[in-house]
């Protein structure tokens, strides 16, 4: 699979360029790349789309900062990329009213018609601990509106019961000559009889009663890649809603939350885990078992470990987003000191405070003690 342009270096913008400045070059790329403008150059449409895909998520800001973090994975990767429907239906704006069908004289074979685009599913999706740093397959049940079978969406009886619409002609669009300064000016807007789709309805569909959609349910798989976090959002083309008499479905926006661990906190790519040990394993060593995101491992603890002191278990941590390795687990040790004891321990305490090797300056150890005292707390 080829690699993906950075979106930056699509629109030639710099990373801090302001909403004015990124809308202003993808302007003038999509001028430079329109397929109207470029009928012998079969790269032209490809290259138009890539800048198209670079826009919707730069002119965003959530999305901006979620690329800033994590680049083309943090866009979700399960669909392939805007199409041309959706382009010519969400960034006419940028051309004006008319869109690009006004802007280049509505060519394109579509007839100028406008294509509706369904509504977007949000759905929030819980994953644990082991499934944000190994990636997963979850599969999950929604509903929403599909074609009708019956009239292939178009909310006519049988999908054959249409007229073209005498308004437009057709064309989905009505033109307007307007007189200015400058001369004639010609603005194109939606044809208010068919709503810019170029036909009427003449005998509704018995089945959807002329809505062209259906509400099913259906299971849907979804890949969630490893190192996704917290509030990210992964989005299908296309799982959506298909919208009344035809069109182009919505996306399935997935939005991540992620279930905390009983021991094991996330820090980025790292696994944080606080291990207490008692002041005789950090003064003699010990070797201990600690839990990791794919089961137990054993690690040792040095004599005379230090209180704070971190162990790191390379490679133990979350695979990174975009494929750069993986993070670590770190292992904070802290010394667990008893709140209660006994006259007995306190008794052993006492002596233990008074050993020369557990002052500032230590000195000859007394032969055998440290080896009692374990034995009386273990």
């Amino acid at each position: 699979m080829a690699t993906k342009r950075d979106f930056y270096e699509i629109l030639g913008v710099a990373k801090n360029a302001s909403g004015d400045e990124i809308k202003k070059a993808y302007r003038k790329v999509a001028i430079k790349y329109h397929p109207d403008k470029n009928p012998d150059d079969p790269t032209a449409e490809d290259k138009f789309k890539e800048a198209a895909e670079a826009y919707e998520v730069l002119s965003d800001e959530q999305k901006r900062a979620r690329y800033d973090r994590y680049g083309h994975q943090g866009m979700g990767g399960n669909g392939g990329g805007p199409n041309m429907e959706d382009i010519f239906s969400q960034f006419g704006d940028i051309f004006g009213g008319g869109g690009f069908e006004g802007f280049f004289g509505g060519g394109r074979g579509q007839g100028g018609r406008r294509v509706r685009k369904g509504s977007n599913l949000r759905i929030k999706l819980k994953l644990d601990l082991e499934e944000v740093a190994n990636g997963v397959e979850k599969k999950i049940k929604v509903k929403r509106y599909v074609a009708c079978n019956t009239c292939a969406g178009t909310g006519a009886k049988n999908g054959t019961d249409l007229k073209t619409c005498q308004t437009c002609q057709g064309q989905g669009q009505v033109k307007r000559v307007v007189q200015t300064m400058l001369g004639q000016m010609v603005s194109a807007s939606t044809c208010p009889t068919c709503e810019g789709e170029g036909k009427v309805v003449t005998s509704k569909c018995d089945v959807c009663h002329g809505e062209g959609r259906q509400l099913h349910e259906e299971v849907i798989p979804i890949n969630i890649p490893a190192g996704v976090a917290e509030g990210m959002q992964l989005s299908m083309n296309g799982k959506g809603n298909f919208p009344e008499r035809g069109g182009v479905p919505g996306d399935l926006l997935i939005q991540i939350e992620e279930e905390p661990h009983e021991t094991l906190k996330r820090d980025g790519n790292n696994i944080m885990f606080e291990q207490y040990i008692s002041f005789v394993d950090a003064a003699l060593g010990a070797n201990l078992e600690v839990p990791t995101i794919e089961g137990k491992v054993k690690i040792k603890v040095e004599p005379g470990t230090q209180p704070g002191k971190i162990l790191r278990l390379r490679g133990k941590g979350i695979k990174d987003l975009n494929g750069y390795g993986r993070g670590d687990q770190l292992i904070h040790l802290s010394v667990w000191t008893p709140k209660n004891v006994t006259n007995e321990e306190r008794e052993l305490l006492e002596k233990l405070r008074d050993a020369r090797n557990f002052t500032p300056n230590p000195g000859k150890n007394e032969k055998g003690f440290f080896e009692r005292v374990k034995e009386y707390f273990q």
